[in-house]
């Protein structure tokens, strides 16, 4: 992990990029956002109560000072924020409608970031992933020419880094979508200082195996070749279909797919399905030990990202740089 924070702290040095935390009455982010402030490269906004926020951090022994704190329902910037949901929406919530949904933090941290108020939010401590996601996609939107939004893990353990998407977001995907998702899943690598090495995962290498399922994956290969051509995108590699041990072990590359341009040096791995992307990066993590940051949302007008409800204090630190990293692409 300690690689890959080094890099995206080097990049945000001096920066103070505004990133909003909208559990701020979750101990956890309260913590982080003192360890973020600490810095000069990521500027926390907590949301909630302020007097429950100041009664938590003085419980645990957390310095405050200087950190921004808004309460939502007694904002100033609330009816300003209200009216921009109000348009955003277009038709689909009244006044009355939009003052009570910004008094949920979700929304209304949100709200800052589409507004220009906060450069990105970090959510997930204590709400579901659907709680972080909904407001993003009604309130930001996806970026031009992309139709949906994808969740990715970076995989890291010692030198190693990797990345799997999806693995949070889409339970089913055609070939259009896979192909999509391999194609931001490798820009979000070139951000990150990585040269990506995209393969596309199946049961079957190279037509071993025939089915819907790998002819899908097989056509979403050619779609996302295509897309890198037509985008100019330089030192990107995608292929498949690949088995993973094809895609990550030379001499099984060697032997089961002697032509393809990986060979066995993927170092980002786009799943047929949430279902394998979601058990795939468990098993990496709890077995193979290997620290699984994320997921982090790729395809937004501006980055949201989502945490797990079990995160620690770390987590909440890492992914808030992370979304802060993004905010500069």
């Amino acid at each position: 992990m300690s690689s890959l924070l080094d890099v995206l702290q080097e990049k945000l040095s001096g920066k103070n990029v505004r990133i909003v935390l909208p559990e701020g009455e979750d101990k956890r982010v309260l913590e982080a956002a003192a360890k973020l402030k600490a810095t000069d490269y990521v500027e926390p906004i907590l949301l909630g109560d302020i007097a429950k926020i100041k009664s938590l951090a003085e419980e645990i022994n957390v310095e405050t000072e200087g950190i921004e704190i808004i309460h939502p329902e007694t904002s100033g910037s609330k009816a300003d924020l209200v009216e921009k949901f109000v348009e955003r929406r277009k038709g689909k919530a009244t006044q009355e409608q939009a003052e009570e949904q910004l008094n949920n933090v979700n929304y209304f941290g949100t709200m800052l970031v589409y507004a220009g108020e906060a450069d990105g939010l970090v959510s997930g401590a204590a709400h579901s992933t659907a709680d972080t996601v909904r407001p993003a996609l009604q309130i930001i939107k996806t970026k031009p020419g992309v139709q949906r939004t994808s969740g990715i893990f970076f995989m890291i353990k010692e030198d190693k880094q990797y990345i799997f998407g999806d693995c949070a977001i889409n339970p089913e995907l055609d070939a259009q979508g896979l192909a999509e998702i391999a194609v931001e899943s490798a820009k979000s690598a070139q951000s990150f200082g990585m040269s990506p090495r995209v393969a596309m995962l199946s049961f079957s290498t190279k037509g071993s195996a025939q089915s819907d399922d790998t002819e899908k994956v097989a056509e979403a290969v050619k779609m996302a070749q295509e897309k890198i051509e037509s985008e100019s995108l330089s030192d990107v590699v995608v292929d498949g279909e690949f088995q993973f041990d094809a895609a990550i072990v030379p001499e099984v590359a060697q032997k089961k797919a002697p032509d393809a341009k990986i060979q066995g040096d993927a170092n980002v791995f786009v799943f047929p399905s949430l279902e394998a992307g979601n058990i795939g990066y468990k098993i990496a993590q709890r077995l193979g030990g290997y620290d699984a940051v994320g997921p982090v949302l790729q395809g937004l007008n501006a980055p949201v990202n989502d945490l797990s409800r079990g995160c620690s204090t770390e987590d909440v630190y890492n992914l808030a740089i992370i979304t802060a990293a993004q905010s500069l692409q």
